[in-house]
């Protein structure tokens, strides 16, 4: 089968990447004409591990392919999937569409009323309805064009995490299908079909269903995460452990362990983007999501109490001098979209001495950023680390899993350490004469 894949930001290119693994023909098309050239020499614009080696496995097999055009290829696909980036539009917090339009544009001028039907497949998350609108925006564009017949509208969310999304996209939890038409399906079960070996469970269901389930999924995940870390806060206070209660009630099977990780809040460019949208779908729908309004409330409180929780443990800052370890939102991953650092760090740059920072992937594109104006950039952790009064580790990176804490000791003005993601265990760091701080085990 051969597929076209129309944008080749962090879901094109992985899911690209991962159907030509399967043996498909598969050409990723993009308007960056640079990213295009830089992807044919081999050069990963994003930072996602394995990935680089499975392109260019993939390249060199002749099953991947990249361009700029979407007519070079258009006639012999039989999917195109559309993996463009539905960012929020801050005017309304919906999510902003033009760019699924605009390829629905592209497509809607190169169907051939003499080919068979071409099956056009939604991977970007969008809201509930927007297969709908896209039909009627083809039908509407071009009036010779007839539904079915022409052309149809699917439906099939991404569910990749960043950091392991080849092990998402090859062995995941589910496929969701949404389709209106047996035609749609088939070509679907086809192109899923190599994760009947692994016995994948593959839903299929309406287009409707299929575009809430992504949203629901992660309007879920992003409630977990707000309610441990509500929870860590209650542990401060009376005394418990957020890690022995997110166990306890991990180990009930109706819950599970996953997303009970207290932190800094959530980021990235999934969930803060998808429980907005999905408070602004039910709005549109005259219902209310007061849990996930919530959600969103609090996740942003949340990297401000971080804030003044480093103002607690340091106080007064004017004269400190902090080493701020990682910056991503999350590891093994280079997006710097909506993590806690771009709340937290420009708030200590304002009141502290200075600011050093190091992240292992994150700092080409924060070094972009106007939130970190003013700090200082290092190249290694313990270069990071020297001379400051104080870690703060905001991104669990492995590197910083296993720091040799004698060193650390020696380079500090001061044995502080503030661990955002507890990595550390207090009795240990007591032990070792730090004063370390973390997030819902009974301290501050």
């Amino acid at each position: 089968m051969n597929i076209s894949i129309i944008g080749t930001g962090y879901v094109g290119l992985v899911s690209g990447a991962c159907f030509s693994e399967f043996g498909f023909n598969v050409t990723c098309i993009d308007k960056d004409k640079n990213k295009i050239d830089n992807l044919n020499k081999g050069l990963i614009p994003i930072y996602e591990p394995s990935l680089e080696d499975l392109v260019k496995k993939n390249v060199k097999a002749k099953r991947l392919f990249f361009s700029n055009k979407l007519s070079e290829d258009f006639k012999n696909s039989d999917a195109i999937f559309i993996a463009v980036g539905t960012p929020t539009n801050i005017e309304n917090n919906k999510a902003d569409l033009k760019y699924i339009y605009q390829v629905a544009k592209e497509i809607a001028d190169l169907i051939d009323l003499n080919d068979k039907p071409k099956l056009i497949v939604t991977k970007s998350t969008v809201p509930v309805g927007t297969g709908k609108k896209i039909e009627e925006y083809i039908l509407n564009y071009r009036k010779d064009l007839q539904l079915n017949k022409h052309f149809e509208v699917a439906s099939n969310p991404e569910f990749l995490r960043e950091g392991s999304a080849i092990e998402d996209f090859m062995r995941p939890d589910r496929v969701i299908c949404g389709v209106e038409s047996n035609y749609s399906k088939a070509i679907l079960e086809k192109l899923y079909r190599p994760l009947n070996l692994r016995e994948t469970p593959i839903l299929f269901s309406g287009r409707e269903t299929a575009e809430l389930i992504k949203y629901a999924s992660n309007g879920f995940l992003a409630t977990k995460i707000t309610f441990i870390n509500e929870m860590a806060d209650i542990c401060e206070k009376v005394g418990a452990d957020i890690q022995e209660v997110a166990k306890g009630i991990g180990l009930d099977g109706r819950i599970g362990t996953k997303f009970l990780h207290p932190g800094p809040g959530f980021g990235g460019s999934c969930f803060p983007k998808d429980t907005r949208a999905l408070s602004e779908i039910a709005k549109e729908a005259g219902t209310n999501t007061r849990i996930i309004d919530s959600v969103i409330k609090v996740n942003e409180i949340r990297k401000i109490n971080m804030v003044e929780k480093i103002k607690y443990t340091l106080a007064p800052l004017e004269n400190k001098s902090i080493s701020i370890l990682g910056l991503t939102f999350k590891p093994n991953t280079d997006d710097m979209r909506e993590s806690p650092s771009l709340v937290i760090v420009p708030e200590l740059v304002k009141i502290t001495k200075e600011i050093k920072v190091y992240d292992p992937a994150g700092m080409p594109a924060a070094k972009k950023m106007k939130e970190f104006n003013g700090v200082k950039w290092k190249n290694n952790t313990y270069d990071c680390i020297k001379g400051t009064d104080a870690i703060v580790l905001i991104t669990e990176w492995n590197e910083f899993r296993a720091l040799d804490l004698d060193k650390v000791k020696m380079l500090l003005n001061n044995p502080v350490i503030i661990d955002l993601r507890n990595i550390y265990k207090p009795v240990s760091m007591n032990e070792l004469g730090f004063k370390y701080v973390s997030i819902g085990r009974g301290g501050i």
